[in-house]
This record gives C-alpha cells, structure tokens and sequence, in this order.
C-alpha cells in the first residue's frame, strides 16, 4: 500500500512543488489548500502523471479548528491512512513595529503557528490510531532563528514553531512519530517574496531592483534558497533513513544561519 502525504497549503508556490515532488517519490498526495481550485489544479495534475486517484484536493482553512478535524476526518475516511504532513501554510506582512497592526500579527500567529498546532494535533490522532510511525515536517524559516526586521509577527510565530516542534517531538516520540522544521532561507523567487520587495527597498533605501542582490550577499553560498533544495532535505526527513532524528530545526539557508 502506497504511502499517503498531506500537504498542507499544497495549491500553490513552495506547497505545489513540494506536492508533486512528494508525489514523484511515491507518495499518494493529499493537496490542502484554502483555495480548493489551486488545491484540485495541482492533484489533476499529479493525477495525470501517476494514474488517477493518486492525489486529491481538499479545502482548508488550517487557522480554523473546525475545518482542520473536517479536513482529517475525510482524508481518513478517503485514504484510511496517513503517513506523512508537511505544514507549508504560511503568511509573512511587514511593517514596523510602530506600524504593525494586531490584525495583521494575529494573522501571522493564526496561519504560521495556530494551523500548525491544529494539523499536527489531528493528523497525529490518525497516524496513532493506524500504529503508522508517521512524520510531521514543518516549513519554517530562518527568522524562527533570528529575529526579522520589520516582520514582527511572521518572526515570532516561527520562533513558536520551533517550540512546538520540540514539544510535539516529545509528546509523540512513544508513538514513533517524529516531527522536524526546515528552516528555510530566503524563498528569493517566490511570490511572498516578491510581494515584500517594495517594503524591502523601502527599509533599506535601496531601488526594487537591487533588493535580490542584497539578500544574496547575506548567504555565504551566494545564492537565494530553491525550491528543490527545500524537497531534498524534506525527502530526507520523511524517509526511514532520518528515524533517529526528531524535535529539530534543520537550516537549509546557505550558510546564512549556522545554529
């Protein structure tokens, strides 16, 4: 029996990648997204490549707690398994502190830590009740690390990542179950990026067009984060091969941050 992966905020950027990444590796894929037309575009897609019911997209709001036990009652009822949950939901607004709205800082808090919170909880029933050793991989970030200026709240909710994955570690250790973060450095191509360039210049005082090159200059390896480097290391904390391995923060940032 083919194992099953749910990836949480799979419809689109980095989750989409990973989704057929994890699906190329053998995996039946559970794409979760909020945006259910992203979430069935990426599993017909997978569908198309490795043979129809291989993936399948369901809707989610992982800050909700609601939709969360919804969204494991019917990938149990669907897959009747679960065997791996990669949380890549993830929301970044950036202001300074003096300027940081609470909206904002609670939606950091909601989607980053929150949703995580509530997806390794309910994807954990499932796994013990099936006796699955399962994994429970976290996409972090560097600035659960190190502070982030500006991003106050993005930063804080990923420094709570880092504790709870500690915490979960712990807690299903007697299960088998071992949960890990990967944290990330700059994702320099992707959309959340992108989108934060016009603040980024701002800050620094800098033209749009050099705020890459900025951010490449940090890294000792000279370049930004890919996406393929953050499945590399994913596949290996999912596989039998990273069993003794649990309650970590993995850097996958160049270099940048080295503890």
């Amino acid at each position: 029996m083919k194992q099953v992966a749910v990836v949480i905020g799979g419809g689109q950027t980095l989750g989409e990648f990973l989704s057929l990444g994890i699906a190329d590796a053998g995996y039946k894929v559970v794409v979760a997204d909020l945006n259910l037309d992203n979430a069935n575009k990426v599993a017909e897609a997978i569908n198309q490549k490795h043979g129809a019911g291989t993936a399948q997209g369901f809707k989610v709001d992982a800050g909700n707690q609601e939709s969360v036990v919804k969204l494991a009652q019917d990938v149990d009822n669907t897959f009747h398994r679960v065997d791996l949950i990669v949380y890549s939901a993830g929301v970044a607004k950036a202001a300074p502190i003096t300027d940081f709205s609470l909206k904002d800082f609670q939606l950091s808090v909601d989607v980053n830590l929150t949703g995580y919170f509530l997806c390794a909880r309910e994807f954990a029933k499932l796994m013990i009740k099936n006796k699955i050793a399962g994994r429970i991989i976290q996409i972090n970030s560097k600035s659960g690390k190190v502070g982030s200026k500006h991003n106050c709240g993005y930063s804080a909710a990923k420094f709570g990542g880092v504790g709870l994955t500690q915490s979960l570690a712990l807690d299903l250790a007697d299960y088998g179950i071992t949960v890990n973060s990967l944290m990330l450095g700059n994702l320099l191509k992707s959309p959340m990026f992108q989108s934060l360039i016009p603040q980024y210049a701002k800050k620094l005082g800098i033209a749009e067009s050099e705020v890459e090159q900025v951010y490449i200059d940090k890294v000792p390896l000279k370049r930004g984060c890919d996406y393929q480097d953050v499945l590399n290391v994913l596949l290996f904390y999912a596989s039998d091969k990273a069993s003794y391995c649990t309650g970590q923060s993995i850097n996958i940032t160049g270099g940048q941050v080295m503890f």
